[in-house]
């Protein structure tokens, strides 16, 4: 084996142990943003009073049991008719998609509210999973 071969052998087993090493931080810091911050969400929440509640349909439908649910299905709102064909699960992945853009993932919904920052979508959902049961 040559000098120069050792040396190459060296820097790719660095490189490859530098690429773990960031994609075990990135991965980290992802999980951790997308686990959300219920307390902060509540704080975020309180804009999205003006339409909803947890307990009680407003202008738009109650969230008490929103994760987990079938869209257009709260007892008691009247939904648009395609929200109520739209057979979306609200996960926590479709909540996701769902505040950054509603008219785009169900065009003729009655929401029109974005919520562009991917970090608020989190806290405003873990929020709904803690205190929507």
């Amino acid at each position: 084996m040559t000098l120069r071969s050792i040396v190459r052998a060296v820097s790719l087993r660095q490189a490859k142990a530098a690429l773990m090493a960031a994609a075990v931080t990135i991965g980290a810091a992802n999980a951790a943003n997308a686990a959300g911050d219920p307390a902060r969400g509540a704080t975020l929440y309180q804009g999205c009073g003006d339409c909803h509640s947890i307990d009680a349909n407003d202008v738009g439908p109650m969230h008490k049991g929103v994760v987990g649910r079938l869209a257009g299905t709260a007892a008691g709102y009247s939904y648009s008719p395609a929200l109520k064909a739209s057979k979306i699960v609200w996960t926590e992945q479709n909540l996701d998609k769902w505040l950054s853009g509603p008219d785009t993932m169900v065009p003729g919904t009655k929401m029109f509210y974005e919520v562009p920052d991917a970090k608020d979508r989190a806290d405003i959902i873990a929020f709904l999973k803690q205190n929507a049961k």
